[in-house]
């Protein structure tokens, strides 16, 4: 077992150990708040020992009452506030928290204390540049909620727990080659995913579809300079497209729901990204776009399938919609977030967005939309058909868009169908490392294989009234074998004739018992 793997079994169990009765989704807001605040608190000693080793003492040592200790937390919280983006003094730290709770074996009552500091770290910020990223960061970690315990003391009992545990663990915060600790953080996400069902789709991108996104819009790049999610739950999208090249100047999104929104933050600093190289916006995108006067160079998206937005008739006159002539329908606005996406992506840029299937073949606006995207602007680069099936919450089959602005192939749109390539789980499918690679790959090279995947020429596709179904494209039909009637004639022949031997035999027993036959 690597100790990637060690910690996320070790996170995993405390998680499984501790929560009890309350839902995953409830629990999954306390640990990942909790594993964040010890995360805070490691870096936050880690940086105050090394501004301190000239000195010749440790973090740790400062008397915080004495004039001289508090002019040194001065000088460490300007440092903290640039270098971090926060600041907690050594009382406040993790460890420190976690031995008063458990001190000589006894659970002392810290929930007080632990809330004064939570409260702190975010008020640290006040009047900075990072206020907003660290801006109401705990709120969801509710102290009071009776979720945690009837009493006072039995809430304080399973916090000291939790506090406990935790603290037992390294997360090796000075292996700064490798992402341990995002990655399981991660990792654990995704596990809060699986066991929240319906709800996690909210959040959560299955790791598979995040890296088939990731991998197309980062296509011949090494370097991005930003890199945007219009819908970006818990961020791991965005994360997912770091993996894939060696460095993003900027991360961008928008999340409306104010938990999910937390999460990201938090798991972007968790992967080390500094606050100067994110910003995240809690808004609802449609209605209240965050970023709309930015251009981006990769964007990658899973928004809420067929959701419910406005569609008002003032949002004709709004540069992202308005050239179109047409708007999404109020009851499916996955149209709605292309065309913002779209607006959104910059001219040698790349996008690609997870959408149910009926985006590629629904009538009226939708249809008069995807024929402006393809006839008039030519932006449509790639159809892929993903297994149904594959996400959390919903069954339905889905596909992923790719446009660009500037395409390197003007003349034909590629489709894939992958439709059938996975590997059956027990809740759902899942696509396999060999599954993702094939998809990639054909993107890239760009090739038309049998029952698989096809380069339509865009004479074809307007043939087709701009309906993109699949299989008007990719031909899956696999031809059965022919039927060999003599050999089913003499089969038939040989099952009537054990028929009637069979008949015979039961005859013959009902004689014997004296009782009539049943034929």
């Amino acid at each position: 077992m690597t100790a990637k793997q060690k910690l996320e079994q070790q996170l995993w169990n405390i998680a499984n150990t501790l929560r009890g009765r309350m839902g995953a989704d409830e629990f999954r807001d306390y640990i990942l708040g909790f594993i964040f605040y010890k995360f805070l608190s490691e870096r936050m000693n880690s940086y105050a020992d090394e501004v301190l080793e000239p000195d010749g003492f440790l973090y740790a040592d400062i008397d915080e009452e004495s004039q001289e200790g508090q002019k040194y937390l001065e000088e460490i919280q300007d440092a903290s506030l640039d270098k971090l983006g926060y600041f907690m003094k050594p009382s406040e730290l993790f460890h420190v928290l976690a031995a008063r709770g458990n001190g000589g074996g006894k659970h002392a009552f810290i929930l007080d204390d632990l809330t004064k500091t939570l409260t702190s770290i975010a008020q640290s910020t006040r009047g900075t540049e990072s206020e907003e990223d660290f801006d109401n960061l705990f709120e969801d970690l509710d102290l009071t909620s009776s979720k945690l315990g009837r009493s006072e003391m039995a809430k304080n009992e399973l916090i000291v727990k939790v506090l406990t545990h935790l603290d037992a663990i390294d997360f090796k915060l000075e292996d700064t080659e490798s992402d341990v600790l995002g990655d399981a953080y991660e990792y654990l996400i995704g596990q809060f995913a699986s066991s929240a069902g319906k709800k996690a789709g909210e959040f959560y991108t299955p790791y598979q579809v995040s890296m088939i996104l990731a991998k197309i819009v980062t296509t011949g790049k090494k370097r991005l300079k930003s890199a945007y999610d219009p819908t970006c739950g818990s961020g791991s999208l965005l994360l997912r497209v770091a993996k894939e090249v060696k460095e993003v100047g900027g991360f961008f999104g928008q999340e409306s729901n104010p938990t999910t929104y937390n999460l990201c933050r938090m798991n972007m600093i968790m992967h080390n990204v500094h606050y100067r190289r994110f910003d995240i916006k809690n808004e609802n995108t449609l209605e209240h776009p965050q970023h709309v006067d930015q251009r981006f160079e990769a964007i990658v998206a899973n928004p809420p399938f067929s959701a419910n937005w406005s569609a008002s008739p003032l949002f004709m006159s709004d540069d992202r919609f308005a050239p179109y002539g047409k708007l999404a329908p109020k009851s499916k606005a996955d149209f709605a977030f292309v065309q913002h996406m779209v607006h959104q992506l910059d001219d040698d840029g790349a996008m690609a967005v997870v959408l149910p299937h009926g985006v590629l073949f629904r009538g009226a606006a939708e249809g008069h939309i995807r024929q402006y995207l393809i006839k008039e602007r030519n932006y449509l680069d790639a159809v892929i058909g993903l297994p149904a099936n594959i996400f959390y919450g919903t069954s339905i089959p889905t596909c992923i868009l790719v446009l660009k602005k500037q395409r390197e192939h003007r003349d034909n749109i590629l489709f894939i169908d992958a439709s059938a390539h996975f590997e059956k789980a027990k809740n759902q499918n899942a696509l396999r490392l060999e599954d993702i690679e094939r998809i990639v790959t054909t993107f890239r090279e760009r090739t038309t294989e049998d029952k698989y995947s096809y380069v339509a020429q865009l004479g074809e596709v307007a043939e087709n009234d701009y309906n993109l179904n699949i299989p008007r494209y990719v031909d899956t039909f696999e031809e059965e074998e022919p039927v060999d009637l003599q050999a089913v004639a003499q089969e038939l022949k040989a099952l009537d004739k054990e028929m009637r031997e069979t008949d015979s035999v039961i005859a013959d027993y009902c004689q014997q018992l004296g009782i009539e036959a049943p034929f």
